[in-house]
Parts: structure tokens; sequence; C-alpha cells
């Protein structure tokens, strides 16, 4: 229940009014926030569960928004005594990732990130000012706040398992 609160708490965070260029750094540092949030909602396949001192990799595919923002939202994160580890990649990553923020680039649109992504479990998220394909997750803001779409049926197609305090957080589930 603390992590619904923590969650939730970052949702109300969110709802601060603030300038355009203000609100878009705040958008970003709640989405930031969010990321490594996620894991502890989710439950992964046996087989890519991280080992018991092994990290939960955040991958940020693509075009990277948060900078250090992503770092700093992680290292306050230990899921089920895993720490969070976040790694960058300009191009498909080979594997290891358990969460994905997905934002493609010129060279590597965000369809073809995903579709690369789809029959492996990990859970990935999009953003909706990126426009195009939705990963599993998919950050939106409305009425000024951060909010997220969930696609449950994607999750179970790939093997993971969303807690229902997760889905009800959700603007609308599908599946």
């Amino acid at each position: 229940m603390r992590h619904l609160t923590h969650l939730a708490a970052a949702l109300a965070a969110a709802a601060v009014v603030a300038p355009p260029a203000a609100a878009q750094t705040s958008d970003l540092a709640v989405k930031a926030a969010f990321l490594p949030r996620f894991a502890r909602y989710v439950d992964w396949p046996p087989s890519v569960r991280p080992a018991d001192a092994a990290p939960m990799i955040l991958c940020l595919i693509g075009s990277d928004p948060f900078g250090p923002l992503a770092e700093q939202a992680a290292q306050s994160q230990v899921i089920d005594g895993h720490r969070i580890l976040v790694r960058r990649f300009d191009g498909l990553p080979a594997s290891g990732c358990h969460i994905a923020f997905v934002r493609g680039s010129r060279t590597l649109p965000t369809g073809q990130i995903l579709a690369s992504l789809a029959s492996t479990p990990v859970l990935t998220v999009t953003d909706a000012a990126n426009g195009g394909p939705r990963g599993i997750i998919h950050f939106q803001v409305a009425a000024g706040r951060v909010r997220f779409f969930i696609d449950n049926a994607a999750a179970r197609r790939r093997g993971l398992f969303l807690s229902s305090r997760l889905l009800a957080l959700a603007l609308n589930e599908r599946g």
C-alpha cells in the first residue's frame, strides 16, 4: 500500500500548474520518477527475473529526454532487493531490459523499436508527446497532469502480470 501511495503522490505532484517551460521540465521529472516505480507493480516470468543481487534494468532506447533525471529517480528505488540500473541505447538493445522507455529517432523509429521488443517480456513505456505507436504503458499529459494508459492485453501476451493497483491508476486500460 505504501508503494501505491508513493505512485499516487507522484501523480499529485504533476498537478502543480507551472509556466510552459517549467511544466515540461516538471512533466519529465514526473515521468522519470514513474519509470523505476512501475517495476513494483509487475511480475516478470521466472526466466527473466534478476538473480539475487543482480539489478533490474531500465533501458532508455532512442532519443533520451530525461538526462540525469532517470538516474536520480532510479537511485532511491530498490524493488524486492534489486536496485535499478539505467542503461541508454541509441540502437536496439541486445537483451537484458526489464523496463524500456522507447522514444525513437530519425534513424530508428519508435514503431520499429517496439516491434523488435514485441515478443520479449519487457515492459515498454512510450510518451504521447512523441505521438506514434504505444507501448504497454503510454504517458500522456491530461488536464495538466502526467497520466498513463495501459495495454494489459499486450502485457499478458509477453508474460507480464500487472498489479491491479497499477491498473487502477491508469486513465484507461485495454485488455
